[in-house]
This record gives C-alpha cells, structure tokens and sequence, in this order.
C-alpha cells in the first residue's frame, strides 16, 4: 500500500523543477565560440593575418616603439638620401627619415579605416536587419534610399564632396565614406537576415510569445552576423586603400598629417630619381589589405554556418 501511495504521488503545480535551459543555451554557445576559435586556429592564413595585424596595430598605436627619431625633424642636408643604415627607407625631398614616417603615417591611414568599418557595420546591419525583419515599407523605404547611394560610385562621390572642402581631417574623409559605403553592409545584413527569418528556432520562438527585440537579439543577429562580421574586416583594407586612393589623388588627408597616401601623393613627381619614395608607404598599404582581406575570409569561413557545412 505504501508504495502505491509512493507511484501515485502528484508533485503540487506550483513548485515546478527548476529548468535546466538556460544552463544548457549558456554551455551550447560556450561550445559553438569554442569551435569557431579552434577552426580559425587550424587555418594558417588566420594565424598569418592574425600575426601581421597585431604588428601593424602596434605600429600605429605605439609608433614610438620603433622608432626613435622624430617624424617632423626634417633638416635639408640629409635631403634625397639612399635607403642606408642609418636611415632604413632612406629620407625624402625634405630630409625627413622615410622609416619614420612610414611608421608614423600607419595611425591616421588605419585610423580612417577602423572608424568607417565599424560605423558601417553598426549603421548598415541595423538598417538591414529592420528592413528584413519588418518588411513592408520600411523594407521598400530602407533599399529604396540604398538603391539612390549605390547610383553614384562610392569613390567618385568621396572625391567630388571631399574636393569641395577646404579643410579635410581623418574625421573629414571617415565621414564621406561613411555616407558612400553603409548600403553595402545594410544590404549584406539585409540578406542575411532573410536566409534565418523562417527558420525553426524563429517560428517557435515567435509561437512560445517572444517579441520582436528578443527574437533579434536572442535567434536573427547571432546566426546572421557571420558573413557581415567577415565582410566587415575584408573593407577595413578596402577603405585604407581607399583614403590613400583619394588623398594620392590630392582629396584625402592634407598636410601636416601623416599619412601613408599622402606620402605617395608626394612621391609621384619623383618616381624616377626615388622610387623608394614610393615603394615603401605602398608596400605597407598592400600589406595591411592583404592582412584584413585574409582576415576576413578566415572569420566568414568559421562564424558563417552555411561555409561550415560546405
């Protein structure tokens, strides 16, 4: 009898167990994040953009650590001399030591491109996941005026509007850009969103009664930021490339800056008597876009899920 009453034993409706979701939710994306960190470790060009990144972000924060001569000290006996070792990248027209200014042009060049990639990437995946998420006419709004800013090419409308300013500053040339390239990222979110929306875990999610903030927050931004996260660092070289485009072009930064494009825009008028004028700031430049481009492809490879069952 004892042991009947035991089998039929009700536990009361208002003292439930204690659910054990938000433990396991917490350890699955433990694991998920864990998984993405071994898969970039395994692929040797992350470690190799990773390597060269690092360097090249120590160089533009702490310039002085590489250098122990002063960038604006520029007496003109030492005027077009030879790479030597006393000055490694030898010294320019004005007898400035040409390492130095390599080294010190890396802050503002990369200054510019970290600023318009993560305002792009804050403003364009906001945007793009409204459009996608609502619909409607916010939707047809939203790509309407991404449609208006794709019309004119990003580069030729930086020159034209940056060509009519008197003063351009690296906040200057980031704002322009800013305004020319957030479609690109808006509509890369856009579609990425679209390709979650319907999937299961947002069907139950809006069925168990999740509003629209949790279920972006909690189930579309996470499984849609890997292909933008990815993007976004292959246009930080795009963009360093881009303000040494437009300030060689005599657009861009403007003196007394320092700056990798500006040293190239200087050394065009004397390619033949010192190429190395030239050689050294592009090398630079080259090396940075190789290193956020490679960067790029590693994380798309290992956040965005559908590359991982490819």
């Amino acid at each position: 009898m004892t042991e009947l009453n035991k089998a039929h034993t009700v536990v009361p409706a208002g003292d439930p167990a204690p659910s054990p979701a938000p433990k396991a939710s917490a350890q699955k994306d433990a694991s998920l994040w864990m998984d993405t960190w071994r898969s970039l470790l395994r692929n040797p060009w992350f470690v190799v953009s990773a390597t060269l990144l690092v360097m090249l972000i120590a160089v533009a924060l702490f310039p002085q650590l590489f250098t122990d001569h002063n960038p604006r000290d520029c007496p003109l006996s030492r005027s077009r001399q030879e790479p030597s070792a006393e000055h490694w990248f030898g010294t320019d027209i004005q007898g400035c030591d040409y390492y130095t200014r390599v080294i010190y042009g890396a802050g503002n060049s990369m200054a510019v491109g970290v600023i318009v990639t993560l305002s792009i990437l804050v403003l364009g995946s906001l945007l793009g996941l409204l459009a996608a998420y609502f619909g409607g006419w916010v939707d047809a709004v939203l790509m309407r005026l991404t449609d208006l800013i794709f019309a004119i090419p990003y580069m030729l409308g930086a020159l034209v509007f940056l060509a009519a300013r008197q003063e351009r500053s690296v906040w200057d040339v980031a704002f322009i850009l800013i305004v020319f390239t957030w479609p690109t990222m808006a509509r890369l979110m856009r579609g990425s969103v679209l390709a979650v929306i319907n999937n299961d875990y947002v069907t139950a999610a809006r069925a168990l009664g999740a509003g629209p903030l949790t279920i972006m927050r909690r189930h579309i931004i996470p499984n849609s930021l890997g292909p933008v996260v990815g993007y976004a660092a292959v246009y930080t070289g795009v963009i360093i490339g881009a303000e040494a485009t437009l300030t060689f072009l005599g657009v861009g930064l403007q003196l007394p800056a320092i700056s990798w494009g500006l040293q190239l825009n200087d050394a065009q008028s004397y390619l033949q008597q010192m190429p190395h004028l030239l050689t050294f700031p592009l090398i630079f430049v080259a090396l940075t876009v190789f290193a956020f481009t490679t960067m790029g492809e590693a994380l798309r490879d290992a956040l965005d899920p559908k590359s991982k069952k490819r």
